[in-house]
């Protein structure tokens, strides 16, 4: 199973991510015999194989039905085993951007965790680039290299158990682009320095403290790095409601039963006068209006309401507007973490 292509159609031993709802989601690998309990029924993996991804399977039973999609780097962020903390969509687009990877590019990661951060990286770089990723801790780094090969990305990754606050990282004018994700990353950073490339190059640093980012800024300075800057990534997100809102009566209302006569017969006049309430002259202002076949004066009929005078609020109240609006959370939640970014130029 590849994250780097698409297959048209489920094969036995697939790994599948199957699609619950817009929150609920899990993978699965495809196994020919085998039954998942899913909360809209039991899944039969003989459904799935040879049908196209994202088609709609029925469970057992009629109780509902499930999608199967194609994994991806974005889908397995969500739906992976937690290992450790992970990083999520949100700052791994703003990390493989402020580095300037591409197809070709060479990357330093260190730790490697769960691998959410490593398949998006293994991709941004692919087909000719390549990531080395190091994590100290053992099982972590064989349970990653395990995933790496089932994911078809182990002819881009290559992962080591080392400890690279205290070791490093063993490479030396190699890299294009390094991230750190360490306890204390400042103590990493004469590493990472002799990792990059002779032409320089990029290095960002995830942090949950800001005392943390302090440090990392203070020793990216003492080592001649420049344009070092952090980032916060926050999602705002908008409450979109419908609301009502009052308009005062302006004399825009088109003239129905006793009002059209009365109406008719005051003026053959081609202006409408519309003011306030207590007449004043300087806030009155004359509209010219037409019939609907383009002739002047009486039978008018007026097309230019932009809100309905019977329509009612939420409270009742008449001659209100209905229309959407948005409204910013009154709380909003931190993040876990701060990106410090900067720049080396070599000589």
């Amino acid at each position: 199973m590849s994250f780097l292509g698409y297959k048209s159609t489920v094969e036995d031993g697939d790994l599948v991510i199957i699609y619950l709802g817009h929150d609920s989601m899990l993978p699965l690998d495809v196994r020919q015999g085998e039954t998942t309990q899913t909360r809209f029924g039991a899944l039969r993996h003989s459904e799935l194989i040879g049908k196209q991804y994202g088609s709609k399977v029925q469970t057992l039973g009629g109780k509902g039905f499930v999608h199967v999609l194609h994994p991806t780097p974005e889908l397995w962020t969500i739906n992976l085993p937690h290992r450790t903390q992970i990083l999520y969509s949100t700052d791994i687009g703003v990390i493989i951007s402020q580095l300037e990877l591409k197809p070709g590019s060479v990357v330093v990661e260190s730790g490697t965790g769960s691998g959410s951060l490593s398949h998006a990286l293994a991709r941004a770089v692919a087909p000719s680039g390549h990531l080395h990723t190091f994590e100290f801790h053992e099982q972590r780094a064989a349970t990653a290299g395990k995933e790496f090969v089932d994911h078809g990305l182990s002819e881009l990754v290559t992962i080591q158990c080392k400890d690279a606050i205290n070791d490093g990282f063993g490479m030396v004018d190699a890299a294009d682009a390094v991230f750190l994700d360490l306890p204390s990353p400042w103590s990493a950073i004469c590493h990472a320095k002799a990792a990059l490339k002779a032409g320089g190059g990029r290095i960002c640093s995830f942090s949950p403290c800001i005392e943390q980012v302090q440090k990392t800024c203070l020793e990216l300075t003492a080592q001649g790095f420049e344009e070092v800057s952090t980032l916060e990534c926050i999602l705002r997100t908008y409450d979109v409601r419908t609301i009502s809102l009052p308009v005062p009566k302006l004399g825009f209302e088109s003239p129905t039963g006793t009002q059209a006569e009365k109406s008719n017969t005051k003026t053959d006049k081609d202006e409408q006068v519309i003011g306030n309430d207590d007449n004043d002259d300087s806030s009155k202002v004359k509209e010219e209006v037409t019939d609907t076949n383009g002739s002047k004066g009486k039978g008018r009929k007026r097309e230019r309401l932009d809100y309905n005078p019977k329509e009612k609020g939420p409270k009742g109240q008449s001659n209100c507007v209905v229309m959407k609006c948005t409204t910013q959370p009154k709380e909003m939640p931190g993040h876990t973490g701060y990106l410090t970014f900067a720049t080396l130029f070599k000589k």
